[in-house]
């Protein structure tokens, strides 16, 4: 890779990572499933009208819409509310790598193989490590609503794998489009017309900029970039920067929200983040070594249009 799509793949990374202090902080302004609505709903608007036409047909985006918009993002979001921390919460949803591989065993016929099953092992001894940790110190509900949200991240990445989009950034958007009225209806059930009502009226310029970091910095640009670098790189090249997605995570929660990371919480994250590289990188040589059976494409084709579904890398913890 070129040094600077080096320096791009970090910065996204680093986009990713830091998202899940800003969903902490927005999380202080409105509820979560409010919270995810207008995430959407911004990522959306107006992008929706300048990236053309959906390319893929729309039971796909509506499923993939449903199980990661409203499924993924409305546990996540409901589970750091519930106390989950942010630097946790980015290295906890690195589990979905190996969801991801358990659905797409059973869903597309892909056996894992021998290392990419010693990766998954690895990485749930570091879920059962961190969920030791977090059961001594922080509420479990919140720590199994963040496994259920990486789940179904897992089952979207099969989806997005059966849909196979051409154009990363135009799957995304209209993806996007999907869960803002699922997530609004839920947020008036659940979270009340009176308490999405006070949160819209107390809206202030910190909310404003925390809408739109979470969704045109970590959505629009973050997609667009990694769905760019994709295009241009095999997925064994680009998918490894996304475990520095946890790194960034953590230290910038370290740093800004003074969350203490205990000993048990580095072992888990040695042990999660080993996991998933095994996890990913067997996936991408066997990727790598089908692609060079099959007849060259023309340049800049080449490689899997969707980030969220390297092939069968794991997927960034963006959130």
């Amino acid at each position: 890779m070129r040094p600077l799509h080096i320096a791009l793949a970090a910065l996204v990374a680093a986009v990713w990572g830091v998202n899940f202090v800003v969903i902490e902080v927005g999380l202080g302004h409105f509820p979560p499933l409010l919270f995810s609505a207008l995430r959407f709903l911004v990522a959306a608007l107006p992008a929706v009208f300048f990236v053309g036409r959906p390319k893929v047909a729309w039971k796909w985006i509506v499923s993939v819409g449903l199980v990661l918009g409203v499924a993924k993002f409305g546990l996540l979001f409901i589970g750091m509310d519930r106390g989950m921390p942010a630097g946790l919460s980015s290295l906890v949803l690195q589990v979905q790598a190996v969801f991801t591989a358990l659905f797409a065993a059973l869903a597309l016929d892909e056996r894992p193989g021998k290392v990419r099953a010693l990766g998954m092992g690895v990485a749930l001894v570091g879920i059962g490590v961190a969920a030791v940790d977090e059961g001594a110190s922080g509420p479990v509900l919140a720590f199994v609503l963040v496994i259920a949200a990486a789940a179904c991240w897992g089952v979207s990445n099969v989806l997005t794998r059966k849909a196979a989009p051409p154009d990363s950034l135009n799957f995304m958007v209209w993806v996007s489009t999907v869960p803002v009225l699922p997530l609004l209806g839920l947020s008036l059930l659940f979270e009340g017309w009176d308490r999405d009502a006070d949160a819209l009226a107390a809206l202030d310029w910190s909310g404003v900029g925390i809408i739109v970091y979470v969704a045109w910095i970590t959505t629009v640009f973050g997609f667009g970039a990694w769905g760019f670098l994709l295009r241009h790189y095999p997925a064994s090249s680009v998918a490894p920067f996304t475990l520095l997605v946890p790194v960034f995570g953590m230290s910038s929660a370290a740093l800004l929200l003074d969350e203490s990371v205990s000993p048990l919480r580095w072992c888990a994250a040695v042990l999660l983040v080993g996991g998933v590289a095994l996890t990913s990188l067997a996936g991408a040589r066997r990727t790598g070594r089908a692609a060079s059976d099959r007849a060259p494409e023309p340049e800049g084709t080449a490689g899997p249009a969707e980030p969220e579904t390297p092939e069968p890398a794991p997927r960034p913890a963006r959130a």
